[in-house]
């Protein structure tokens, strides 16, 4: 299927809609004490480890103490959209090409945000002139412009101070005038790759020249914050269940530092789901599971996308060969071909971190048997499905699963 995710993923995508959790008495914590001691993954917000949350309670969990309330989502919705106006409008109007677009990343793009998350808005300009006066200090301008912005605003407007005389991104924190809900945002300068500009993405796959063009810089990865409209888009349209997942699958991230992107484990958590259920209502504890057994077993990972690129064009197809025949795990960025987000280091630390959770509460089913994770697919599994080297030209490509649209 070279068309990206199948039509029955995208059909359930468009249906799926927020299903509230059944409120279950009592407090989340388990009735039995943590033998491997669960803390508090954050304690400046007092949310409990995953660890420490029986199974069959992860959706309320996720529910009730990672998901933001709606009317906070919709505040900071309208006051992303004033923001990004005003910097499309008012900003830089003095530079040769003052033309900016404004993107929405991260987890408030995607509809994943998490109480007192954090996303990134990025400023995307053709005019090096432009993206230079925003790195060597310009961003400092924007807190005096901003300040216009704070008017009639449901929500606080806080910025962060820098620790260096000239930083690259602007740091800024909308709050909750009511609750205690929060979301820090980034302001970030990026290149433009030309169709980026001309307006919102249709939803049709871009023209393969500029993944040529990005292909041909040899600079693997630095245009990534390019694509956040299309990174943006390939998350947002889950299933809403599945979204809650990686919300979870998040929670459990943050509990420790220095892996790998967050970015990385939200697409395993995508492929997970694809391969092992496919539906919109699915046992969370299995899916948290199999998240947490693909990494256990990361050296047999193997992922990719044809939503935004193919094998049709030629350099192309040479490119993703080359990618694909990387030391394991390999996860490419559906977006932009060239960020292999498998290349970070902390795998290992993290597959550690996933054996210990196995064993845990939250993987453990009310007779104390161990939640079992979903069939998916890895190399050298027999789910694999063989590719036709010369037809494909992946040589020494052992094997590439049927979720990854190139079988």
């Amino acid at each position: 299927n070279q068309s990206g995710r199948s039509w029955r993923a995208r059909k359930l995508s468009s249906s799926g809609k927020r299903r509230k959790s059944p409120g279950l008495p009592g407090s989340l914590q388990s009735s039995s004490p943590d033998s491997r001691g669960g803390r508090t993954a954050d304690p400046r917000q007092g949310i409990p480890s995953v660890s420490r949350i029986s199974s069959w309670r992860l959706d309320y969990f996720c529910s009730q103490h990672l998901q933001p309330q709606e009317e906070f989502l919709q505040q900071a919705s309208r006051a992303v959209d004033r923001i990004c106006d005003f910097l499309k409008t008012r900003c830089f109007q003095d530079a040769p090409q003052p033309g900016i677009k404004v993107l929405r990343g991260g987890s408030l793009g995607k509809g994943t945000s998490m109480k007192n998350g954090k996303t990134d808005l990025e400023l995307l300009s053709k005019d090096t002139q432009t993206r230079n006066r925003i790195r060597r200090g310009s961003l400092r301008k924007i807190v005096r412009w901003f300040s216009e912005c704070k008017e009639n605003m449901s929500l606080e407007l806080i910025f962060e101070k820098s620790k260096w005389s000239n930083p690259r991104v602007l740091q800024f924190k909308l709050r909750s005038k009511k609750t205690e809900d929060f979301i820090d945002f980034d302001v970030l300068p990026a290149y433009d790759l030309n169709f980026l500009l001309t307006g919102h993405y249709d939803g049709s796959m871009p023209n393969p020249q500029i993944y040529v063009d990005l292909i041909r810089t040899g600079k693997s990865g630095e245009f990534s914050p390019c694509f956040t409209e299309l990174q943006k888009d390939f998350i947002k349209d889950q299933p809403t269940k599945l979204k809650s997942l990686i919300c979870l699958v998040k929670h459990w991230y943050n509990e420790e530092k220095s892996f790998p992107p967050k970015y990385a484990l939200e697409l395993l958590t995508v492929y997970a789901w694809e391969q092992g259920s496919g539906k919109t209502v699915f046992n969370t504890a299995e899916g948290f599971r199999t998240v947490l057994w693909l990494i256990e077993h990361y050296k047999e990972i193997r992922i990719y996308w044809t939503e935004y690129y193919d094998f049709q064009n030629e350099i192309i197809k040479q490119y993703l060969q080359k990618q694909l025949c990387k030391t394991r795990p390999v996860i490419l960025d559906p977006a932009d071909p060239t960020a292999n987000l498998g290349e970070a280091e902390g795998w290992d630390r993290l597959a550690e971190k996933a054996r210990c959770y196995a064993s845990m509460n939250c993987c453990q089913k009310r007779d104390g048997s161990v939640v079992e994770p979903w069939d998916v697919p890895t190399v050298g599994s027999k789910r694999l499905t063989f590719v036709n080297c010369l037809e494909r030209g992946v040589k020494h490509h052992e094997a590439v699963c049927k979720s990854k649209r190139c079988c």
